[in-house]
């Protein structure tokens, strides 16, 4: 199955970059200076690999969110929301919050996991109480933590941006104070790695060593793989997979506190500015296979897009090419694997099939 699907893979990543070199020339851009573009905005200098880690550390945040409550059984996309309202607790605790020192970061990055496990924590709460889909709560509090992000920037006595002698404001907050945001290793010109990504890696690791290694990890897959079974073995399922939902919802708010509080950003509220990392999180949990060591790989890869397509953007490429050209990516990445696993499913029943009719007893004539 391994070489199955790394063979396939290969076949649609070719299949995939054909597809984005046709679809570029046929609207008038020239691939080979639209791929030189995004290595060189990703990966070509210091500054650009500067940024491709940046974008990476709140998708790897997601991704591993989003692959623990997976492995729980439980598929939720409303990491987006999450990260939104992360953003929005975490800039209140630091604009409202008079604070100097660590412990001012400290707090923004406790709220903003607070806020996300909260907003998980409500899909769960309404599955539990009235049976509400997890799919659909989670995908309907995305659009209700939008609109809350508008409404608390568009008021003056919220979060919106402080007037001044300006006779009309933007709609967004003012800056978060210097001891909210996340310092950096590194001096320019060379690679700076920002603290999101040591905070982003070491979770990551945290998590692998749970689910691999410990009873609470036994749990989670046991209850992921056979509710019933887990039941019988004395698991409490509910209690299981709430706790996964929430903790998926901690590391999605735990990226928006990113989102605000590095240089990815401008470190201020304002609409959009989760820049579609929970979706892209989720692709990336995906095509991990919901295995955390694996997706700070697929997020670096994603990163490096993010980065490399906003060079290409600036190049006069439009930004919903790079888009097409991402989803092509994607769709070459996870389609393999289950094509890979449905083969082999197949020729387990007819292995199996072959085998109870080789056994069946012969009659014997009289």
């Amino acid at each position: 199955m391994i070489r199955l699907t790394a063979a396939g893979t290969v076949v649609s990543l070719a299949l995939a970059l054909g597809l984005s070199a046709l679809l570029l020339a046929a609207t008038g851009y020239s691939p080979p200076d639209a791929l030189r573009a995004i290595l060189d905005g990703s990966l070509g200098d210091a500054t650009a690999l500067t940024s491709t880690l940046l974008y990476t550390a709140p998708l790897l945040l997601v991704a591993v969110g989003s692959a623990v409550c997976a492995r729980a059984g439980v598929f939720s996309i409303g990491q987006e929301g999450q990260v939104l309202i992360g953003c929005f607790t975490g800039a209140w605790i630091a604009l409202r919050l008079a604070l100097t020192g660590p412990l001012m970061l400290v707090l923004v990055l406790v709220a903003a996991a607070a806020g996300g496990a909260f907003w998980a924590w409500l899909s769960s709460l309404m599955y539990r109480w009235r049976g509400v889909s997890i799919v659909v709560s989670t995908l309907l509090l995305v659009f209700v933590a939008q609109q809350l992000i508008a409404f608390s920037v568009g008021q003056a006595w919220f979060l919106q941006q402080s007037k001044g002698d300006k006779a009309v404001v933007a709609p967004r907050s003012n800056q978060i104070p210097a001891a909210a945001r996340l310092g950096s290793i590194g001096e320019y010109p060379h690679v700076m790695v920002n603290l999101g990504l040591v905070l982003a890696v070491t979770l990551m690791l945290l998590v692998a060593f749970m689910t691999a290694r410990t009873a609470w990890g036994f749990r989670l897959r046991l209850a992921g793989l056979s509710p019933a079974a887990a039941q019988h073995a004395g698991v409490r399922t509910g209690r299981v997979t709430s706790l996964a939902l929430v903790i998926s919802g901690a590391f999605a708010g735990l990226a928006g506190a990113l989102m605000l509080a590095s240089p990815v950003g401008t470190y201020r509220l304002q609409p959009g500015i989760s820049a579609t990392v929970g979706w892209d999180g989720l692709l990336v949990a995906l095509i991990a296979r919901n295995k955390p060591l694996l997706c700070a790989p697929v997020a670096l890869l994603f990163g490096a897009l993010r980065a490399g397509g906003g060079f290409l953007s600036a190049t006069g490429v439009p930004f919903y090419l790079v888009d097409v050209v991402k989803s092509l990516l994607v769709l070459a990445l996870v389609v393999p694997p289950v094509v890979a696993g449905r083969l082999e499913r197949r020729r387990d029943r007819r292995r199996l099939a072959s085998s109870a009719i080789s056994q069946r007893p012969v009659p014997q004539e009289v």
